[in-house]
C-alpha cells in the first residue's frame, strides 16, 4: 500500500528531519591535587546536560529549516554517530521518528505513534533512501526485525518479512470465490505487491492498477526487486490518476475491484473512496455479473476495530447483499488488520473447495493463506462481532454550507441526512 494508496491517511505533512553527530569521548580533564571522584562525576554530568541542550537546539533549528534525513548505517555506531529523524504533522506532532533509543544498545531505532499513549519501535540497520513527492514523503529503511520497510508520511506501509500476509489476504479470497476472474481493477497498490499476487492467477488476463503518485510507483520499481516481474508483466496496465476519477470515466466492467487505499481518516485524501455513495454509484455499477469488491479496512483488533473497520463493514452492508469481513495479525503493524469482501452473489466456499481452487488456479504456493486459514480469519472475535452489530456506522459524504464534509454517521443520522 502506498500513500494515497497506502495504509494511513496523508494529512498535512511537512517533512522535517535533521541529524546530529557527536563523539563518545568527553573533553579530557586534568585532575589536580585535591580533586575527588565526585568532582569528576559532577563535571561529567554538567557536560552531558550541556550537550543535550545544545543538540536539542540544533535539532529544532534544522527542523525549522526542513533539513532532510541523513542516509547511512545506524547500528553499531562506530565513532558514536547518532542519527535523528522525524516526520511531523502540521502543528509539530511527530508521526514517525528515527533516533537513538538507548545509547548503551548502540543502535538506531524507528518509532511510530500508534495512538496518543502507545508507540511502536524497532531497531534499524540503515536508512536506505529518503525523499518526497508531490503527495507524500517516502523512506526506505533496513530494519533488524522486519527487513526492508517502506514508510510513507511517517507511517509504516509494508515490511519485507511479512507483507505477504497482507497482500495474500487482500487478493486471493475475492479471486478464489469468483468463478472465473479475468479482469481486475486495483485502486492504489503502487508498491506492486497487490499486482504481483493477482498475476499469479492463471485465469487473470488483465490487471488495471491506478495509483495517484507516479514517483512512488517509480521508487518501488527501483527499490523493491521482489515486484519487478509484476511491473514487467504485459497483463498489467498502470494508470497514474485519482482512482475515483479513473473508475468514473471508464465504461469497462471488472470481475473484481480491489481497494488498496489509505484508511478513511478525516482530512485524508481517501475519505470519499469509502462512502456509501462511492460504493453504490461508482464501484457496484462497474462490477460484472458475479463480481466481487474487496477493500483493506484498517486495524481490526479488539480495541482498534472501531477506528474504521466497523464503519467500512457496515457501510458495505448497505450496498451489497453479501458482505464478509475477515482479519489477520501482521507483526510489523503491531495489530490485527482487516479486509471486507462484498458482492450481490453468495461468497461461500468450504476450506477444501478453496484449497482445490488454489491448486488449480494459482502459480506457486501461498506462504500464508489456505482454506482453513481463511475460514479462521473470517471468524471474528466476540468483541468485534458485537461492536459491528450494535453500533451501526456508515460512511457518508454530504455537502454543508457549500463545502464538502465527511463523517462517520450512525444509522439514524444517515437516514436523517438523506
Amino acid at each position: 500500500m502506498t500513500g494515497y494508496q497506502g495504509r494511513r491517511d496523508k494529512g498535512e505533512v511537512k517533512p522535517l528531519v535533521g541529524f546530529v553527530r557527536h563523539k563518545e569521548s568527553i573533553d579530557p580533564m586534568v585532575f589536580k591535587l585535591g580533586h575527588t571522584k565526585g568532582d569528576f562525576y559532577r563535571y561529567a554530568y554538567r557536560k552531558m546536560m550541556m550537550m543535550m541542550v545544545l543538540n536539542l537546539i540544533r535539532i529544532i533549528i534544522m527542523s525549522s529549516s526542513g533539513s532532510r534525513l541523513a542516509l547511512g548505517p545506524c547500528p553499531d555506531l562506530d565513532g558514536r554517530n547518532i542519527v535523528f529523524g522525524s516526520v511531523l504533522e502540521a502543528g509539530g506532532k511527530a508521526r514517525g521518528e528515527i533516533k537513538l533509543r538507548n545509547p548503551s544498545r548502540k543502535s538506531c531505532w524507528y518509532e511510530e505513534e500508534i495512538e496518543e499513549n502507545l508507540r511502536w519501535c524497532f531497531a534499524l540497520n540503515s536508512i536506505l533512501h529518503t525523499g518526497a513527492t508531490q503527495f507524500q514523503d517516502i523512506q526506505l529503511l533496513d530494519t533488524k526485525p522486519f527487513g526492508k520497510a517502506l514508510v510513507i508520511d511517517g507511517k509504516l506501509q509494508s515490511a519485507e518479512i511479512d507483507e505477504f500476509i497482507y497482500h495474500e489476504s487482500l487478493v486471493h479470497p475475492p479471486l478464489l470465490h469468483h468463478p472465473n476472474p479475468k479482469t481486475i481493477f486495483v485502486m492504489g497498490g503502487g508498491e506492486g505487491s497487490t499486482a504481483r499476487e493477482l498475476l499469479r492467477h492463471k485465469t487473470v488476463n488483465k490487471v488495471v492498477m491506478c495509483d495517484i503518485d507516479e514517483e512512488v510507483v517509480e521508487f518501488c520499481k527501483s527499490y523493491l526487486a521482489v515486484n519487478s516481474e509484476a511491473f514487467g508483466d504485459p497483463r498489467l496496465e498502470l494508470i497514474i490518476n485519482d482512482a475515483r476519477v479513473e473508475l468514473e470515466k471508464r465504461d469497462d466492467k471488472y470481475d473484481v475491484i480491489i481497494g488498496d487505499l489509505a484508511d478513511p481518516l478525516e482530512g485524508g485524501p481517501c475519505y470519499q473512496l469509502y462512502t456509501k455513495t462511492f460504493y453504490e454509484l461508482t464501484v457496484k455499477p462497474r462490477l460484472m455479473e458475479g463480481g466481487i469488491f474487496v477493500t483493506q479496512a484498517g486495524p481490526a483488533g479488539v480495541f482498534s476495530h472501531t477506528e474504521v473497520f466497523s464503519c467500512i463493514f457496515n457501510t458495505l452492508k448497505q450496498v451489497f447483499k453479501y458482505v464478509v469481513p475477515y482479519s489477520a495479525h501482521i507483526p510489523s503493524y503491531a495489530d490485527i488488520w482487516g479486509w471486507v469482501m462484498a458482492s450481490d452473489y453468495p461468497i461461500t466456499l468450504s476450506p477444501d473447495e478453496l484449497d482445490l481452487r488454489m491448486k488449480q488456479r494459482i502459480n506457486g504456493e501461498n506462504r500464508y493463506l489456505d482454506g482453513k486459514t481463511f475460514v479462521s480469519a473470517s471468524t471474528l472475535s466476540k468483541a468485534v462481532r458485537k461492536s459491528g452489530c450494535s453500533k451501526i456506522h456508515l460512511w457518508a459524504w454530504t455537502r454543508f454550507s457549500s463545502q464538502a464534509r465527511s463523517s462517520c454517521l450512525t444509522r439514524d443520522e444517515f437516514v436523517h441526512e438523506r
